[in-house]
């Protein structure tokens, strides 16, 4: 038996200990945020946070958790109330076909709870492991900036703050 911390709530699975995480969430947990892209940790569209570190879920071994924290897209909020930065990848329509979303979000979410006001340099590199098929990046890259430039997502453990 091993026990996830998932999004603040301990759950316990039957599960080997290489099974993806990824597959953990969504076969197990019915948390389908996260999305099957590749497999091989190419796409990020299986992005989720372990202790607010971005990580491949696809990739990533349930037994590599340990008692670390995951947290999902579904930890942010939902289609009636959109934490954040899901609001602002709607403000700026960052989404084409959408399957890349989730795991952008929560790199982006990541990247804002280390550093609340980060540079464009800084935005860019971050989430650079994570690809978008459709090509919008531009929007996807607005979106984060607008809720750095608000300070709507407080940096939980800043790294450091850009003026």
């Amino acid at each position: 038996m091993i026990h996830l911390n998932v999004n603040g709530q301990v759950q316990p699975l039957e599960v080997t200990p290489d099974t993806p995480l990824l597959y953990v969430l969504r076969d197990h947990l019915k948390l389908n945020g996260a999305k099957f892209g590749c497999g091989m940790g190419q796409c990020g569209a299986c992005t989720v946070l372990v202790d607010g570190r971005p990580v491949f879920s696809c990739l990533f071994p349930v037994s590599s958790v340990g008692s670390r924290e995951v947290r999902t897209l579904e930890s942010l909020g939902t289609a009636e109330r959109p934490g954040p930065l899901q609001q602002a990848f709607i403000d700026h329509q960052a989404v084409q076909c959408g399957y890349c979303i989730a795991g952008m979000i929560m790199r982006a979410q990541a990247l804002l709870e280390q550093i609340a006001h980060p540079t464009e340099q800084e935005i860019r590199e971050h989430m650079a492991p994570n690809l978008c098929r459709c090509g919008t990046h531009m929007r996807i890259l607005a979106a984060i900036r607008q809720v750095a430039a608000q300070g709507k997502l407080l940096a939980a453990n800043p790294v450091r703050e850009h003026a």
